[in-house]
């Protein structure tokens, strides 16, 4: 009996269509294999361990190697059949990237190219996701290697893209809970932001306070010490988002405590100092512009921690104020603290600042800087400090036109009566 009889008889035919029975179904329980593992949420290295199964073992695969895109980076994930150190890596985005369509790999086509035989490429629209390398396919009877190679490419997407998926919806779920924990951190900087400021018959004051993210790192505050006297302070703290924050709220807790035991302002520089030392040990500062005010002698007594000197706006005339020591958190002992002191007046104004203000440019790449400001001030004395404060944000928004904000923004307004 010749060749060609054996194929068409019906004995061979049925074999035929049970052999290729056969491959249908290992194919269907090979993707509920995988669909199972992905419904069941398997880690990436279970994933690959049936991916790597199913190649080898149902599909024949001798020799592979996957690289995936993870994270905008790719990284080999896979490797079957090939000694560890006998195999020099691809560079994806140089010989592998060009390849959008499954494609016979030719001698020096790429690096290695003697290993492989086939190139399978994995995309979604236009992007790639990863880059399948096979060595020797087995065939079985008449079985396709097209339609092999096919199965081969639906199989990988199906795991690339399931990896993928998963990578999204863990960051969306981080994405979630650092949302959560942003909004947390916002209320518990809101709540630490003084709701009422004096406004009595010895001093008005007004405060605004603008973050650059959700939550930032800028404070400021007022703490009734007798009936006679008042703190208030702005401090800027290194870095942004929650961890300024937390330091923030742990500044406030210092400041209020000690002010509680009526330390005077001297010694006072020196605990807050050493106190953020202990807390931060050293890896964080502090920027602070302290004040004691006597409402009955009208006495400012100061010092300024390396922060944005404040200013007092008298009739038309401006005094900086710059006496003080270096930032706070850095050195313990500080190495010299010159305390200011100011006589004021009715109808002066103090005013205070975090350097997000100065620090404003617009889109000339002019900043907004201290001449700017104090030719605001001048011009502005006679408004009360919160239209003060107002009008300065209006300005400050023609002046940066499109340009973001670069900094967190406080501004702590006050005015003598």
């Amino acid at each position: 009996m010749n060749q060609d009889t054996i194929i068409n008889s019906p004995e061979y035919k049925l074999m035929d269509f049970e052999r290729q029975l056969h491959v249908k179904h290992l194919q269907i329980e090979s993707l509920l294999e995988v669909t199972k593992a992905i419904n069941n949420n398997l880690s990436y290295e279970s994933l690959f361990k049936i991916y790597e199964f199913i190649l080898r073992a149902q599909l024949g695969v001798a020799e592979f190697v996957l690289y995936l895109k993870q994270d905008d980076v790719w990284e080999r994930t896979v490797l079957y059949g090939i000694e560890e150190k006998d195999f020099k890596d691809i560079n994806v985005e140089t010989d592998l990237i060009r390849f959008q369509k499954t494609t016979p790999i030719e001698n020096n086509e790429i690096e290695q190219s003697d290993l492989f035989k086939v190139i399978v490429p994995v995309y979604h629209k236009t992007q790639p996701l990863a880059f399948i390398l096979l060595g020797k396919v087995n065939l079985y009877d008449n079985e396709s290697l097209e339609e092999k190679l096919k199965f081969i490419q639906t199989i990988t997407n199906i795991i690339v893209v399931a990896i993928e998926n998963n990578r999204l919806v863990n960051q969306q779920i981080e994405s979630e809970k650092y949302k959560k924990e942003l909004e947390l951190a916002a209320n518990m900087q809101s709540m630490l932001i003084p709701d009422e400021l004096p406004n009595n018959d010895y001093l008005v004051m007004d405060g605004i306070y603008k973050p650059h993210l959700t939550i930032g790192g800028d404070y400021y505050d007022f703490i009734k010490i007798n009936e006679d006297e008042y703190i208030f302070c702005i401090a800027d703290i290194s870095g942004k988002g929650a961890p300024a924050a937390i330091l923030m709220a742990n500044f406030q807790a210092v400041l209020r405590t000690m002010a509680a035991e009526k330390y005077p302002i001297r010694s006072l520089v020196s605990k807050l100092n050493k106190r953020v030392i202990e807390i931060t040990k050293g890896e964080k500062f502090i920027t602070l512009f302290l004040a004691v005010y006597n409402i009955r002698s009208k006495t400012l007594e100061y010092v300024n921690a390396g922060h944005n000197p404040s200013i007092i706006v008298r009739q038309g005339q401006v005094e900086t104020l710059d006496k003080g020591c270096t930032i706070l958190g850095m050195f313990d002992p500080l190495p010299s603290i010159d305390f200011g002191v100011a006589q004021l007046e009715t109808g002066d104004i103090i005013f205070n600042y975090t350097d997000g203000l100065t620090d404003t440019s617009n889109e000339r790449d002019e900043m907004f800087d201290t001449d700017m400001l104090i030719h605001f001030a001048k011009q502005h004395v006679h408004l009360n400090p919160k239209e003060f404060n107002q009008n300065l944000i209006r300005r400050i928004e023609i002046f940066k036109g499109a340009n973001n904000y670069m900094d967190d923004i406080s501004l702590l307004s006050c005015k003598i009566r």
